[in-house]
């Protein structure tokens, strides 16, 4: 399955831009310890709401919630996954009904 992440950091954290790299790399290793058959696709800096865009698969929605939960045990102030089907399946969806 394929989920879409946001993630919205605290202000404690997003104080320490000099320590961004350090974060992201203990979160992806934290990420791959304890849910290592996830796949990281992409994952993109947001200027809005949300701090950070992640897409990922993982094999079933618990799976996507560890993440969610790794990233505020981390210091995210939220942190959503989200199920994302992709357009062509969906299409496919669509003709059943």
């Amino acid at each position: 399955m394929r989920f879409i992440s946001l993630t919205k950091l605290s202000s404690e954290v997003n104080k320490n831009m000099k320590d961004r790299a350090s974060i992201g790399d203990k979160w992806r290793k934290r990420v791959k310890d304890k849910c290592p058959e996830v796949k990281c696709i992409d994952h993109y800096a947001l200027f809005g709401p949300y701090d950070f865009l992640d897409i990922y698969e993982a094999p079933n929605e618990k799976t996507a919630a560890k993440v969610s939960l790794i990233s505020r045990s981390m210091g995210a102030e939220l942190a959503e996954s989200w199920a994302a089907i992709p357009y062509n399946e969906f299409l496919k969806l669509t003709e059943e009904i």
